[in-house]
């Protein structure tokens, strides 16, 4: 991963489906122009500012997008490619792949948002192609906006989103915002970075919420040991860490290195208060226990406290 440049995307595992689904339905969230802007198009663009985001008056993404999924040859150029060349390259594909968070998750973490809101302004933190917009649009009663490292993946996310929604390329380490946001939602994105990175990464969603305002975003349980599924993530973390020895630029993404434990850990270090709110709807393992959580990091509304 280049310095100072992180990829920010949808990537999910363990509660996988397997099938790319319909998108879901949209309800209106109100935002007065929508789009996409970079920090190299800003200065150059038409655009108006609300609430701590900027937002270009037009912008129509050129990339066509496929239905067809994308191929073993392609994956491995993929593989191959720094993190944000990678995903600019799958992009047109990549809501055809196993990789694109399902709907059931989302399904499950919209339900969990609505008995702690409703919210303002919803920020989708990594958002990818924009699977995560719609959770926002339907608990957000304002702006709904994504942030994302990846052209291709916004230009994806451009592409389906309602013109209402702003779409913006920037760092998740150096989020272009100031203190706008409610609410903060991201899939799957962690893995991405490095446990360095996250303090990070932490730091900037603490930055960017209100007080009061929430981070929230779904976690599987520990994978068994003695199961395939765990074999199968060590011994693909154990290639990427191979290929990032020997390869240059390496490519960031590990399924193995962010747990539980890990995001209290690392969000209460940044100032936030830590609970968890049950996913029966994903399913419960063997000991009763619910197979995924969501993670609600909050942050306080008297600062210090």
């Amino acid at each position: 991963m280049q310095a100072g440049r992180h990829w920010c995307g949808a990537h999910e595992v363990c509660w996988h489906s397997g099938r790319a689904r319909p998108s879901r339905g949209r309800e209106a969230c109100k935002l007065r122009s929508g789009g996409l802007v970079t920090p190299e198009d800003a200065p150059r663009s038409r655009t108006a500012t609300t609430g701590g985001f900027s937002v270009p008056l037009s912008w129509k993404p050129a990339v066509r997008r496929s239905d067809e999924r994308p191929t073993l040859r392609e994956l491995a150029v993929q593989a191959l490619s720094s993190v944000e060349h990678g995903y600019d390259l799958l992009a047109p594909k990549f809501d055809r792949t196993p990789f694109r968070t399902p709907e059931h998750v989302l399904d499950a973490v919209a339900k969990a948002l609505r008995s702690l809101g409703p919210f303002d302004r919803g920020l989708d933190l990594c958002c990818g192609t924009g699977a995560g917009i719609d959770v926002l649009r339907e608990v957000c009663r304002e702006r709904v906006a994504g942030v994302d490292f990846s052209a291709g993946m916004l230009a994806e996310a451009r592409r389906q989103a309602p013109d209402d929604v702003a779409l913006v390329r920037g760092d998740a380490l150096a989020l272009p915002f100031g203190e706008a946001f409610d609410l903060l939602v991201s899939f799957g994105a962690f893995g991405h970075f490095l446990p360095e990175e996250r303090t990070v990464l932490f730091a900037e969603a603490y930055r960017v919420l209100r007080p009061g305002g929430s981070f929230v975003f779904p976690i599987g349980a520990p994978v068994p040991l003695r199961s395939r599924t765990y074999w199968m993530l060590l011994g693909f973390d154990s290639v990427m860490r191979v290929r990032n020895a020997v390869w240059r630029p390496p490519f960031v993404m590990y399924y193995l290195a962010f747990g539980l434990r890990e995001a209290s850990a690392e969000l209460t270090r940044a100032g936030f208060e830590v609970s968890l709110r049950d996913l029966p709807e994903l399913g419960l393992r063997a000991d009763g226990s619910p197979r995924a959580r969501a993670v609600v990091a909050t942050k306080p509304s008297v600062q210090g406290s």
